[in-house]
């Protein structure tokens, strides 16, 4: 999809300001890329390591008064609630990333993550502090919500606006890799403990890779505090085209460029959520070694990850359309036969869900959908744009998923097949709205 042809016009800029750079093997473009990608596995190993935590770990610690099966759905309501923070995030980082930068509103996302997810970490249990507990878990989840939420379009947006246009899908892509990243160095962080610290891990082993965030933190900052602000942005400051209400912009003159790109966005989002969420408490109460499903869940997030750059870069050569549909059919086809996997209770079964499902299928949702949303837009809204959309589609996608695969497993009696139906019925609107808007990634978005 086009921009309207009131916003969609590129500004010329002096000569001075800095341009996007004609390679991405330069030495600029190599730290604005590992900066994206570094800083998003920090970010969304604070915000995955919570997901894992809430499947393993505080239906125990913060819900165990409530009994098994509403103590892991109350936990799966507060990892909800991060999820519900997200668009908000985007809406507050976005504003300001269209008005004042990327590059300031990346550094103070990172920051309020950090703080947050130490503190989960040194959280009493309600044992000690009653009701406080989790009142408090909420809170905190809210705050990474709203952290995580003004982190992706900042650091999607640096790579892509710094990138030559025939290769914005696959310097995208760094930011969106970041995620499986994330995953995979939370998941085997809590892996590890768990193994290290046995019968204690429910008790206080759990609290480890949470207070780890802060050496993360630390390192990532430090990344982030040396790139350049993005250029396009910079053309921008002198041709006083920034708007002082980045939201109504978009909602007035880009409406259906945010519903497509929102819908599009969850076929993704809803493989995360019953994969690497419900699908991990699943396999451990059908008895599945505990140990076994993390190592299984980050070699997932491998697979993920590979394919993520593999299926961007081939979305700079075929267009992200089309890589897009073939991940949606693909994800279409295979929802029964992997769910089926997913809840035969051996750890293969898990296994081969795992990595099909978040690897491939996933994988090949993830990879283009960065540029995808982000060419929706114009530079001036891009940042509130693209994060409204794709924060939208992470609480429709990924924060209800969850809780509403464990409501229709009870509601049919314990089966799955309903769960399949709604995961298919996700990935076909989004890839019906894919095939509604025009191919993009030949297009001046300047």
């Amino acid at each position: 999809m086009q921009p309207t042809s009131n916003t969609s016009t590129a500004v010329k800029a002096p000569a001075t300001l800095p341009e996007a750079n004609e390679s991405l093997n330069t030495r600029e473009m190599r730290r604005i890329l590992s900066s994206s990608f570094i800083g998003s596995a920090i970010e969304y190993y604070d915000f995955i390591l919570y997901a894992t935590a809430a499947s393993l770990v505080f239906g125990h610690v913060f819900f165990a008064n409530l009994g098994d099966g509403f103590a892991l759905f109350a936990s799966f309501a507060t990892l909800a609630a991060g999820y519900v923070a997200r668009p908000l995030g985007g809406v507050v980082f976005g504003h300001f990333g269209d008005r004042i930068g990327r590059k300031k509103m990346l550094v103070l996302s990172m920051l309020i993550m950090g703080v947050a997810t130490m503190i989960i970490g040194m959280l009493p249990p309600t044992a000690q502090i009653g009701m406080a507990a989790p009142i408090a878990l909420v809170i905190l989840r809210l705050v990474q919500g709203v952290a995580v939420g003004g982190e992706w379009g900042g650091a999607a947006l640096m790579a892509l606006e710094h990138a030559p246009k025939t290769k914005r899908g696959f310097a995208t892509s760094f930011a969106n890799a970041g995620g499986p990243a994330g995953a995979i160095l939370a998941t085997l962080v809590v892996s590890a403990v768990s193994a290290a610290t046995g019968d204690q891990f429910l008790e206080w082993g759990w609290r480890i890779p949470f207070l780890l965030s802060a050496v993360l933190i630390v390192v990532g900052m430090v990344i982030r505090l040396k790139v350049t602000e993005s250029p396009m942005f910079a053309k921008l400051e002198d041709a006083s085209e920034k708007r002082k209400m980045p939201l109504l912009d978009v909602l007035r003159n880009h409406p259906k460029a945010v519903v497509l790109a929102l819908v599009a966005t969850m076929s993704f989002y809803c493989c995360q959520g019953l994969l690497t969420v419900w699908g991990v408490s699943v396999a451990v109460e059908n008895g599945v070694d505990r140990s076994g499903v993390l190592n299984w869940k980050a070699a997932g997030a491998v697979m993920t990850l590979i394919v993520t750059f593999w299926a961007a870069r081939m979305s700079d050569r075929v267009g992200r359309r089309k890589m897009l549909v073939i991940g949606g059919i693909i994800g279409i086809v295979l929802a029964y036969p992997l769910i089926v996997l997913l809840d035969n209770g051996t750890l293969w079964g898990f296994a081969v869900a795992i990595v099909v499902g978040n690897g491939l299928v996933q994988g090949l949702l993830y990879g283009p959908i960065g540029a995808f949303i982000a060419e929706q837009f114009p530079t001036h809204v891009r940042y509130t744009g693209a994060s409204l959309a794709y924060q939208g589609a992470s609480v429709l996608g990924a924060g209800f998923t969850p809780m509403i695969a464990t409501g229709l497993v009870i509601a049919a009696g314990g089966g799955t097949a309903l769960v399949a139906v709604f995961w298919a019925l996700v990935i076909a609107a989004g890839t019906a709205a894919v095939l509604m808007t025009r191919e993009s990634h030949r297009a001046e978005i300047g």
